[in-house]
């Protein structure tokens, strides 16, 4: 699936629109990887996602503290962002395994450097940049990423 925004609230929205299109929690992680250059969207596409999930008070970009968890009614967000690694190796430090548990979401920023140390994804939105808008392609690795996309697109479809 591929969107166009044309402001911060756009983007939002449609990761607000992605979060409520999530089938029902079971017992499976959701792995979502968010893929893009510095100011493509991420974290302001993560907070709309945040937002309709439940997550109340601010949700910010984890840049310094690497990760961020937020419960919410039916999920526990996990928001990662991984830029500052300098080695996947540096994961370990991080205590992930103790987070990838059912009723769990995560929302990974600059998963290229977890290689190796990550769960695969069951969604990946590549982000990129332009003048005036964001492009925002989102693809399926799983069942359940599948399904989601499905989902979404009825939402979409339905006025």
């Amino acid at each position: 699936m591929r969107a166009r925004t044309g402001s911060p609230a756009e983007t939002e929205a449609l990761g607000a629109r992605l979060a409520r299109a999530r089938p029902k929690p079971d017992a499976a992680l959701a792995v979502l990887y968010l893929e893009g250059s510095l100011g493509s969207g991420k974290t302001t596409f993560a907070r709309g996602f945040a937002q309709a999930s439940g997550v109340t008070g601010l949700v910010r970009s984890p840049t310094y503290t690497l990760v961020e968890v937020y419960p919410a009614p039916s999920i526990t967000l996990v928001h990662l962002d991984l830029y500052r690694l300098r080695s996947p190796a540096e994961m370990d430090s991080l205590g992930l395994r103790d987070l990838a548990l059912p009723h769990h979401t995560w929302l990974i920023e600059w998963p290229e450097k977890g290689t190796g140390y990550l769960p695969e994804p069951d969604l990946t939105g590549r982000f990129t940049a332009q003048a005036f808008a964001h492009e925002i392609e989102l693809t399926a690795a799983s069942a359940l990423g599948s399904a989601w996309l499905v989902q979404l697109t009825v939402a979409e479809q339905t006025p």
